[in-house]
């Protein structure tokens, strides 16, 4: 895609995926609910506030392009691809060793990532920064062309749950809910439940691998970004059969939920309320069915540069901004809905991300490590123990019969 493109044509393709949206003069008088379609071709639903938000954030969306773009200019077109720095005081122990160019790149590019990706840029600079093109290098160009040939006509319980999922995923997207849609999302899905038999394919995945492809626009590179996501960014046994690490995820978000939320932890704890009916979704479907399509990528353009403690800064982040509504609430449903209407309604990613790195405390990927195995003993006795229950329960069938 990038190859035959000049920085000028990248420039005015960038310009031109990012309309001013316009609601009919009715729409505004009334205040009523309007349909329209976002960047990524979702239908999107919301009044004129909603809309007057949009804009607003596109406007940055462009002003953050031409930061992009004169950065290029002055620095090259891959200045970003140098050595990660993820704090401050881990930038003052590499300066010894590096340049101060070199520093001052990787803190520019932090922040900048934050503020956001550039669409047209997307595709380049994730795949080269989550490390899928490093794991690309590694195998023979025609790796995935091979293995999709190999798999095709084999059915396995994961191919038979992916052609399951297919129509349920995304319905009435323009492109991802057609014929050819549908067949290049089992490809990908497909040919991943190959590559990695202990993860096969779960549930969750489906929405994951199908915005994917409508960012990289090649399915190879979808492909190789699902990869370097459940084999490097997110943490292990988070997609296996018994999704232990999803559940480990569960109850160290409940551990920094107290940490950091103290208020609005008592409350849920008073309440009864189990953090998981919500926070499921979110760690397995990393906010794709929660959040706005162009909320959930300026999400991923951190996480996949600064890793899955991304994921709890946000989830955080969601509870922390409806603090005071939620300390109101008296039954399990109203909580429900108010997290599902602030997710939905999400169209301001600097909002969202401006709280979980601003609002919420720090957290470095080795607190959350620490955290994750001071869990795993609980989870992994807990299935245990749920296994043993549904081994006795299928004897007692047997031997009803």
């Amino acid at each position: 895609m990038y190859g035959t493109q000049s920085k000028q044509d990248l420039a005015l393709e960038f310009q031109s995926q990012i309309p001013i949206l316009r609601p009919s003069i009715h729409a505004r008088r009334a205040n009523i609910t309007v349909k329209f379609q976002d960047l990524y071709g979702f239908t999107v639903e919301g009044n004129v506030d909603d809309v007057n938000v949009l804009n607003e954030v596109r406007e940055k969306v462009r002003e953050q392009g031409r930061v992009w773009w004169s950065l290029e200019a002055s620095k090259g077109a891959n200045w970003y691809l140098q050595p990660r720095i993820s704090s401050i005081s881990e930038g003052i122990a590499l300066k010894s060793s590096l340049k101060l160019s070199t520093v001052a790149n990787a803190i520019t590019l932090k922040r900048l990532i934050r503020k956001g990706i550039p669409p047209v840029l997307r595709p380049k600079v994730w795949f080269s920064l989550s490390g899928a093109a490093k794991k690309k290098s590694t195998v023979p160009d025609s790796y995935y062309n091979d293995m999709i040939k190999a798999v095709e006509g084999k059915v396995t319980p994961a191919t038979k749950q992916i052609d399951h999922d297919l129509p349920r995923t995304f319905p009435g997207h323009p492109w991802l809910d057609t014929p050819e849609g549908h067949a290049t999302l089992r490809r990908v899905l497909v040919g991943y439940s190959f590559r990695d038999s202990d993860v096969g394919y779960c549930q969750g995945l489906n929405y994951v691998a199908a915005l994917l492809l409508l960012v990289m626009k090649t399915e190879e590179d979808a492909f190789w970004m699902l990869s370097v996501l459940l084999e490097n960014v997110l943490v292990n046994d988070c997609y296996t059969n018994n999704l232990s690490g999803c559940h480990v995820e569960q109850r160290v978000f409940k551990d920094l939920l107290a940490k950091n939320c103290p208020r609005i932890a008592a409350h849920l704890e008073e309440l009864e309320f189990d953090v998981s009916l919500v926070c499921t979704e979110w760690f397995l479907c990393l906010f794709s069915k929660s959040l706005p399509s162009e909320t959930t990528l300026r999400v991923w353009d951190v996480l996949f540069f600064e890793g899955a403690k991304v994921l709890f800064h946000v989830a955080l982040a969601i509870f922390k901004m409806k603090e005071e509504e939620l300390l109101l609430t008296h039954q399990v449903g109203d909580i429900i809905n108010i997290i599902q209407r602030t997710t939905h309604h999400l169209f301001d990613p600097e909002e969202l991300l401006t709280v979980a790195f601003d609002k919420i405390g720090s957290m470095t990927t080795t607190t959350i490590s620490k955290q994750r195995k001071k869990q795993e003993p609980a989870v992994m006795a807990e299935l245990d123990q749920r296994l043993r229950r549904l081994n006795s329960l299928k004897m007692d069938e047997k031997n009803d019969l």
